[in-house]
């Protein structure tokens, strides 16, 4: 029987992390290298939230620039991998009868290219992105997810784009008070992940009392549930980039590679 194919969950951070040569990006070149070589990409970013669920349905997907304020170097960038239209529509068979939008304008957001252009930079395997629907409960999000599993098994890598602490009115900020709420929340998340305690993390504001500092809005966190609902019995888990990051961490994850 094949092994399945591990999924990623990573903390992307600055749009910067795409063109510097920073630890961050180090780390995703080295992954990519380590890898098996996927058949396919699916990825859920936190840059796209929908009314209901969309998938991308573009044999050669764009790339779209949403961010303001950064060098040109950033939108220079190209990342010209193929879509998958075929992969598209079994995301949209698996999480049946839920409809799924094929969306055939829609490209890539930096959560998805920034991290890709580094991790497989010859942009030589189909990439399909996932939209998160607004207004769920994490709980939702974990079902959906867990609904995904068979495609590990079909040469597909499930990768999650976001950041567990992502709180951007804060970015400069030393505030001691926030630096601790920041860091216990962060530590909690990593907590329940090494006890397999996925599904309370579907409820984050539970997981401290001051979990709005950390993440007043969810896009940014739901894609981890995404990947640890896919975690195997048995499995491994590895966590890296676990640096102290301050309104936004990096920490991320990898499931199912060794």
């Amino acid at each position: 029987m094949t092994k399945a194919m591990p999924a990623l969950f990573l903390g992307h951070g600055s749009p910067m992390n795409a063109i510097e040569d920073n630890i961050y990006r180090q780390s995703w070149e080295q992954l990519g290298k380590r890898l098996p070589r996927p058949r396919a990409i699916l990825c859920v970013s936190a840059h796209w939230e929908t009314e209901g669920v969309a998938v991308t349905a573009h044999a050669q997907p764009d790339l779209i620039y949403d961010f303001y304020g950064f060098p040109k170097a950033l939108t220079d960038v190209r990342y010209p991998a193929p879509g998958d239209l075929a992969l598209a529509q079994r995301v949209a068979d698996l999480l049946a009868p839920e409809r799924v939008q094929l969306d055939a304008t829609r490209g890539l957001d930096h959560g998805v290219w920034s991290v890709l252009v580094a991790l497989y930079p010859d942009a030589d395997i189909p990439v399909v992105q996932l939209s998160m629907p607004v207004n769920e409960t994490g709980a939702a999000h974990y079902a959906r997810a867990k609904r995904l599993a068979a495609l590990r098994d079909e040469g597909v890598l499930i990768l999650g784009s976001g950041n567990i602490v992502h709180n951007l009115r804060y970015w400069r900020s030393h505030d001691a008070r926030l630096m601790t709420a920041w860091t216990r929340f962060h530590d909690e998340v990593k907590r329940r992940i090494t006890a397999g305690d996925y599904a309370a993390l579907a409820d984050y504001k539970a997981l401290d009392p001051e979990a709005a500092l950390s993440v007043p809005t969810p896009e940014h966190y739901l894609p981890l549930l995404y990947v640890l609902a896919l975690h195997k019995p048995g499995e491994s888990l590895e966590i890296f980039n676990d640096q102290d990051g301050g309104a936004i961490f990096m920490t991320s994850i990898i499931l199912g590679e060794t």
